[in-house]
């Protein structure tokens, strides 16, 4: 990715590294100052011309081994795409000025590709450095070694930038996966007879689009609401998908049995044999709009709260029992009762809303009970937005706003 403000042209030619630029078919496209230096050539000279033409074969040289390692080199970067050195290598250089003199020269050359957004070979750098001396004293071996490891080092790079490539299209894969958990297991509320629910979710930074928060607003068969929220412990998709589990188990129960404890009771067996529900936390709600009354029971949720029309705030905690599975054996749990006014609204919602990092929780349900109290005129959907803004981006947060 290219930094805005930085000239990679400037810092092609500022560089104390001989460098080429050839295409695919080894054409030169650019050379920077410090290798028409090295070898004592101009741009003009060197644009243009295949890299062979530019340096034809020393005659004189029997052995002729400089253009074929060079020219398999090069070859090997089209194949691998990776980065490839050779060397000591001799290649004899003509002289400028004197046509058919060729001066004894050898090199360590590291040739790299430059791969375009299909992968494919767009460039190669060929980075040239001379060991002429280093070889006629006969101890080339440590030059040759550090331009070596300087190319496995590349290579390892382009391996790693190759990993992280993949890592991010599974990832992307993943959050499609994700975004379909969601949308099928945390879908909008239905229309309620006579009432309005307004829900929100929002994940956690740097999390996936679902994890282990859930909600569920239903209208049952006797007429009375149900509203629930639960809180997996963790993130991602195995957390969702225990989520699921457990959100369709108690939206069962409810339908079936005589209030939200015994609904508990059965979510709490059902828990204990699903791997990854244990310590899972639970409230479910009853609202029987006809006589103003919810009924109510909490397994170690954070409890409820329900704002007056006058700005009184109640937390529902008089039905609270441990987690899922959090005792040794099943204890039918308790449930409470409370009744409420017109216009009034109840709130359910998991712990992201109101808990931070090295408070106390009681100083996060005052947050919440206030800010519900300065926004309760809101209409649903406004005030689950603003009662949104309360939870903290590290934590998951689910939220139901019930308009009574």
């Amino acid at each position: 990715m290219r930094e805005p403000g930085i000239d990679y042209q400037a810092v092609f030619e500022a560089s104390p590294s001989a460098m080429l630029v050839l295409d695919p078919a080894f054409v030169i496209v650019d050379a920077n100052t410090a290798y028409q230096r090295l070898v004592g050539r101009t741009r003009d000279q060197l644009v243009g011309r295949h890299v062979f033409e530019a340096y034809p074969d020393n005659p004189y040289d029997l052995d002729g081994a400089g253009r074929g390692g060079m020219e398999a080199s090069l070859r090997r970067v089209l194949e691998t795409r990776a980065a490839d050195i050779t060397g000591p290598l001799r290649y004899d250089v003509e002289e400028p000025g004197r046509p058919g003199a060729f001066a004894e020269r050898y090199w360590s050359p590291i040739n790299a590709p430059v791969l375009d957004g299909d992968g494919s070979v767009a460039m190669i750098v060929h980075r040239l450095a001379e060991i002429t001396d280093v070889v006629r004293s006969g101890s080339p071996q440590t030059e040759y070694r550090c331009l070596q490891m300087e190319a496995e080092l590349y290579t390892r790079s382009r391996e790693l930038q190759q990993v992280n490539e993949r890592l991010r299209e599974a990832n992307a894969r993943e959050r499609e996966v994700a975004l379909a958990l969601q949308e099928a297991m945390l879908p909008a509320p239905p229309s309620l007879v006579r009432h309005h629910a307004a829900v929100r979710y929002r994940p956690a930074v740097h999390a996936l689009n679902v994890c282990g928060d859930w909600y569920d607003v239903t209208q049952l068969p006797s007429g009375d609401y149900s509203v629930a929220v639960g809180d997996v412990v963790g993130h991602g998709l195995a957390a969702a998908c225990v989520m699921g589990q457990l959100r369709s188990a108690l939206s069962g129960a409810i339908r079936v049995v005589d209030g939200p404890a015994p609904a508990l009771d059965g979510l709490d067996l059902y828990a204990r044999s699903l791997d990854g529900a244990l310590a899972t936390t639970a409230v479910q709600t009853v609202v029987a709009w006809a006589e103003h009354r919810i009924t109510y029971s909490s397994a170690g949720h954070p409890p409820p709260a329900l704002a007056d029309p006058d700005g009184t705030v109640r937390f529902l905690d008089r039905a609270t029992d441990p987690p899922l599975g959090a005792t040794p054996d099943h204890i039918p749990r308790p449930q409470a009762t409370t009744t409420y006014a017109d216009g009034a609204t109840l709130v359910l919602y998991t712990d992201g809303l109101i808990e931070r990092r090295g408070e106390d929780i009681d100083r996060g349900l005052r947050r919440l009970a206030a800010h519900l109290a300065e926004h309760r005129a809101l209409l649903p959907e406004d005030l689950a937005e603003a009662l949104l803004l309360l939870s903290a981006a590290t934590d998951d947060t689910a939220v139901v706003v019930l308009r009574l």
